[in-house]
């Protein structure tokens, strides 16, 4: 990827965000919020950012293929697709329900698999501004500044503070939670939005975030983000985490040595049923 390109993607993440969703904070009219499921909105702003950033996107790499949030609602079948050269995944308003009920945090997700690996995000604030890249071998930078998200880590469990989700968490990994949160400094609930989560591990102002249910959208970018700050994202098992993969339960750390250590912790407490 060109820094040109990089630069462009970024560019037009920036004025979508602005004409599209920052005139919509806190001004939605009820008709503009519907639900997809229970408790799974989305807003008028979703459906524009993700019109929007697909006419973009496309513009500047016509060969490649756009699978937004949006679109996999009403067409599911695009997720089978993830392996088939280049691909754009935008989550166009990831935290709709923090964004709906007028408060933050939320952001704009995009990330460009080639081949089914994540070779370039961009995650977005609408509210600050912030603007974090990360290119596959090149680096994670917020605002320009490098990160280094183990730098200074923590290694002892009882310093270390995390995000946990309790969504579409499995009965069977309740004892081994348990067991985490009762080993660690502190642990916050989510605030579901993966798009404000994944760059506090990446700024090293949380050790780590524990997820259950792993959309594409929700991971690519901020996966690639963490993995090039020198952070580690994988599977609960130990194993890579890869774009596209249905397996429950993921796991963010700002080092090896913060991952080691949840997950010491959550198979103690799994051992312990």
């Amino acid at each position: 990827m060109t820094k040109r390109l990089s630069e462009e993607v970024a560019d037009l993440i920036r004025a979508v965000a602005a004409r599209e969703i920052a005139p919509r904070y806190r001004a939605l009219h009820a008709h503009e919020i519907e639900e997809k499921g229970p408790g799974d909105p989305v807003t008028a702003a979703d459906h524009a950012v993700e019109t929007a950033l697909a006419e973009g996107l496309l513009a500047l790499v016509p060969e490649a293929l756009f699978v937004g949030e949006e679109r996999c609602a009403r067409a599911p079948e695009l997720l089978d697709r993830l392996g088939e050269g280049l691909v754009w995944v935008v989550d166009p308003v990831d935290g709709t329900g923090n964004f709906a009920a007028g408060r933050a945090p939320f952001a704009v997700m995009v990330a460009l698999l080639r081949d089914g690996i994540t070779i370039a995000s961009w995650i977005h604030d609408p509210l600050s501004g912030r603007m974090m890249i990360a290119e596959r071998g090149g680096g994670a930078w917020c605002d320009g500044r490098r990160l280094d998200s183990a730098a200074a880590a923590r290694s002892d469990p009882a310093e270390l503070a995390g995000i946990v989700s309790s969504f579409a968490m499995p009965e069977a990994k309740r004892d081994a939670v348990a067991a985490l949160t009762a080993g660690v400094a502190e642990i916050v609930p989510t605030l579901r939005c993966a798009g404000h989560e994944y760059p506090l591990v990446a700024l090293g102002e949380r050790d780590f975030a524990l997820y259950w249910r792993t959309l594409v959208w929700d991971h690519a970018a901020g996966a690639l983000l963490l993995k090039e700050a020198g952070g580690v994202v994988e599977r609960l098992d130990g194993t890579t985490y890869r774009p596209g993969s249905t397996e429950t339960g993921i796991l963010l750390a700002r080092s090896r040595a913060v991952a080691d250590a949840v997950h010491l912790l959550l198979r103690r407490g799994q051992a312990g049923r």
